[in-house]
């Protein structure tokens, strides 16, 4: 298990800690689900052989040392009984709170277009495991207001602007907590140029940076204009002092518009986790 020491000043009442981690990718299926769900999950444990494991040490690290853990999302790589069931057991008196990542409601991974209609169909099974609202929510700690927003098919909506413009109304620091990271030009250079992938995989890059995409990235990854809206409010609140996410499997930490941080934690099947202390 590896573990980044970060600091970031928001404000808190008095500095507190809390231990971030994402992307676990636990595929676990049993007879419960049909064979194609089952042979997913052998392929899938394959890319992840690790995913409980390291999950089990990320959770007894931060019970060890006292600390909340702030999860942004794929915990689970895709829907199924035995996965679900999982969720519940291990987080079963955790002090957690969550970002939800699109793979949560991934019924089988890469089978399908990804949007709300399809995330509705196992959203009551998935909601039903996990301990707060997974479209969106808030949680105070320290005098700090974590805001949990579902941006995991890289969309915000209407009432997610309105919710977190009534949180920043509460007049306290706000961290936002999402799975897909906010675009910085930064950041959109390490994904493409310094990894090699042919799209940066963010919320909000801008259509002209997207050329390179194939279509389905393209039409996936392409700003509406709700996410607009959501995004200028972000960088124009005095009161949102850092972002979180996952999604990328690497740790990076960039600045965005704003001037604010968002910190990127790398993937938790790997080991890896991230240690805030928050003053």
């Amino acid at each position: 298990m590896q573990v980044i020491k970060t600091r970031i000043e928001v404000g808190a009442e008095k500095p507190f800690r809390v231990l971030h981690i994402t992307d676990n990718h636990v595929a676990l299926a049993d007879e419960r689900d049909d064979e194609r769900k089952t042979e997913l999950s052998r392929r899938r444990r394959g890319d992840f052989p690790l995913a409980e494991q390291y999950l089990t040490e990320q959770i007894e690290y931060a019970r060890e040392n006292r600390l909340p853990i702030l999860h942004t999302g794929d915990m689970l790589d895709f829907v199924s009984w035995k996965n679900l069931d999982y969720a519940r057991e291990i987080l079963g008196g955790v002090d957690y709170f969550m970002a939800v990542g699109n793979h949560e409601y991934s019924l089988y991974v890469g089978e399908a277009w990804e949007d709300v209609p399809y995330k509705m169909q196992s959203y009551d099974k998935v909601q039903a495991v996990f301990g707060n609202d997974l479209m969106f929510a808030s949680r105070v700690m320290g005098g700090v207001n974590f805001v949990a927003v579902d941006d995991g098919y890289y969309r915000f909506d209407k009432s997610q602007l309105e919710k977190l413009k009534r949180e920043a109304e509460k007049g306290l620091p706000v961290v936002l907590m999402i799975h897909n990271p906010l675009h910085t030009d930064e950041l959109y250079q390490y994904m493409t140029e310094t990894v090699g992938e042919k799209c940066a995989y963010l919320t909000g890059t801008p259509e002209g940076m997207m050329k390179g995409y194939d279509d389905y990235r393209y039409r996936q990854q392409r700003a509406d204009g709700d996410t607009e809206a959501f995004m200028e409010y972000v960088y124009g609140e005095p009161r949102i002092r850092a972002v979180i996410s996952g999604h990328l499997h690497r740790s990076f930490e960039t600045r965005l518009p704003s001037g604010i941080m968002q910190y990127v934690t790398g993937a938790g099947y790997k080991g890896e986790a991230r240690e805030i202390e928050f003053v």
